[in-house]
């Protein structure tokens, strides 16, 4: 016997299961997440505390390079991490549905 919290999963789950797995919408909703992870290593890069870098960024460097490299990072991490969420929900999905037929 299913519980309510995962009868409301199950009824939530079948409403928003085509909605959410929407490339789109993943990169929208997941797009934060990613700029917080892309973000750092601009700051990290600006900084200056390697010197190494420093001096790459002094000489000829192009920051369009960076910030086009800051924004796939950004969003390859919204998708992967978004789809991976939904692979998990999915599979939380179906487990319940096999113990209500079971049952």
């Amino acid at each position: 016997m299913l519980s309510e919290e995962e009868k409301a999963f199950v009824k939530y789950w079948e409403e928003n299961r085509d909605k959410e797995k929407k490339t789109f919408r993943q990169l929208l909703i997941g797009l934060p997440l990613g700029l917080v992870f892309g973000l750092p290593i601009l700051l990290n890069f600006m900084s200056g505390w390697y010197k190494r870098a420093a001096m790459i960024r002094n000489s000829s460097f192009n920051p369009l390079v960076l910030i086009i490299a800051i924004i796939i990072i950004s969003c390859f991490f919204a998708i992967f991490n978004k789809k991976h969420k939904w692979e998990m929900r999915e599979q939380r999905y179906r487990e319940l549905k096999l113990k209500e037929e079971s049952e």
